[in-house]
């Protein structure tokens, strides 16, 4: 095994065993990303948050741990769609639709809601995020590595050249 590889998973252990986080790791630099139509309205832009590699890598493994536990302990329905693998937008339309056609099939009403949840991630209450995990018996380790993760998280705009002044991030879960 290459040395720095080595260093790295070394490094990644410390910080899972402690529950400690690299404050370089917990920053972000946010940049706009043009997508498509005229250059000049903001509301064609993506905003990206541009972290450190080992932090992404880390995040990674905590979320493969955080599945593992929810797997293992048979926490998520079949219902879900959502960060399931295997599951998607798609086979939650086709599951819906199946549903719905059946219910429609069988001469009973059916009513349906729609809501729009697409700004949903940048909501989450960093609080109530702990809060919950804890309440799914993660172990004491992974709870305190997300902890410090979300607690000391930081993020600037950066545009050109030009950066802001860091600021907390206090709602929120990184998304991929």
């Amino acid at each position: 095994m290459p040395k720095i590889l080595k260093a790295k998973l070394i490094n990644f252990e410390q910080s899972w065993q402690l529950g400690e986080v690299p404050e370089d790791w917990q920053k972000a630099n946010v940049a706009p990303v043009f997508k498509k139509g005229k250059k000049k309205d903001p509301g064609n832009y993506r905003l990206v948050s541009l972290t450190l590699v080992p932090g992404k890598v880390m995040e990674q493994l905590i979320l493969e741990t955080i599945a593992r536990h929810m797997k293992d302990k048979k926490l998520i329905r079949k219902s879900q769609h959502g960060f399931t693998k295997g599951k998607s937008c798609l086979t939650n339309l086709i599951t819906f639709y199946d549903e719905m056609t059946g219910l429609v099939d069988q001469g009973r009403a059916v009513d349906v809601v729609y809501l729009d949840i697409s700004k949903a991630f940048g909501t989450v209450s960093h609080r109530i995020l702990i809060e919950k995990l804890m309440k799914y018996g993660l172990d004491e380790q992974t709870m305190r590595w997300i902890e410090n993760w979300l607690n000391c998280q930081a993020q600037r705009v950066v545009i050109s050249v030009r950066k802001s002044s860091w600021r907390p991030v206090t709602s929120g879960v990184t998304q991929g």
